[in-house]
């Protein structure tokens, strides 16, 4: 019975430690804030310029 809830107590942990993990090892910032007004997406690669032919 006490090998059946160790075994139960380090699925738990190892569960808890996963979404901790996925949960705080993104940005070191946090999340990105959101444009005022009518601003770029800071989600989104700068666009490119289009060559210019010489």
């Amino acid at each position: 019975m006490l090998l059946i809830f160790l075994e139960a107590l380090a699925a738990l942990l190892l569960l808890v430690l996963i979404v901790w993990w996925t949960m705080f090892s993104g940005r070191k910032k946090g999340e990105l804030s959101q444009p005022e007004q009518g601003g770029e997406d800071p989600t989104r690669p700068p666009a490119r310029e289009p060559e210019r032919p010489d």
